[in-house]
């Protein structure tokens, strides 16, 4: 896909199924894995699809267990309005832009994106992992078309997710007592791999830490700016 994001629905559309038919070879984590986040926030208030122009915060940061090991924030404007199964179109470039400005490499990336879980089985997961070359792993609070039941009450407990008869996810039960997350491999994770990243990456709360920091980190920066 390369470092340009195309910038019409119809060209996004064609480079997402294009991107879905490659088959990179799958990572295998390092005993010491270091964990990446990045996220994007708008204005308070802010309702609708958008338009090109509005403005949004972005942050991304790095963690090796609990410790931040590098941490990015930038103020920046979208490319486009939200349109269902195309997310990149409004803010795959403002992702592409921090996680770059991050001081440190992580070995794999968490977005707030689903992967194969789309239309066209390839999600904002898959896309910036191949245009950044970084393993990357999608965490969400609900499938986008995908469906399956919730697993057992249990930390760590899985399910799967399918699209028909494809299993494209898992459900992951991050903590008992609480809503299991939507986990997505993204690009070069297969679907054990990007569950135990995300049940590793958990902390005191249901979210994985650094998908938290990242999150905390934007909504930081936009109240600093009124936003």
């Amino acid at each position: 896909m390369g470092v340009t994001w195309p910038g019409d629905a119809a060209r996004l559309a064609e480079a997402q199924s294009a991107l879905a038919a490659e088959h990179p070879a799958p990572w295998e984590p390092p005993a010491e894995v270091s964990v990446g986040a990045a996220w994007v926030c708008f204005p308070r208030g802010h309702s609708g699809p958008g338009a090109a122009g509005d403005p949004a915060w972005s942050a991304a940061v790095v963690m090796r267990g609990r410790r931040v090991l590098a941490q990015n924030v930038r103020a920046g404007a979208t490319a486009g309005p939200y349109l269902p199964g195309l997310l990149a179109l409004r803010c795959g470039a403002l992702l592409e832009q921090v996680v770059r400005g991050l001081a440190v490499t992580p070995d794999v990336l968490l977005l707030d994106a689903t992967g194969r879980d789309h239309p066209r089985r390839c999600g904002l997961a898959c896309q910036l992992g191949s245009v950044l070359d970084l393993p990357t792993i999608g965490v969400t609070h609900r499938p986008l078309q995908a469906h399956g039941e919730w697993p057992p009450d249990r930390q760590g407990a899985t399910a799967p997710l399918r699209i028909d008869d494809e299993v494209v996810g898992c459900w992951l039960r991050s903590r008992a007592g609480t809503r299991p997350l939507a986990v997505h491999p993204g690009w070069r994770t297969e679907l054990d791999t990007a569950a135990r990243v995300v049940a590793l990456a958990g902390g005191r709360w249901r979210t994985p830490e650094p998908l938290r920091s990242a999150r905390r980190l934007a909504r930081r920066a936009r109240d600093a700016a009124g936003g």
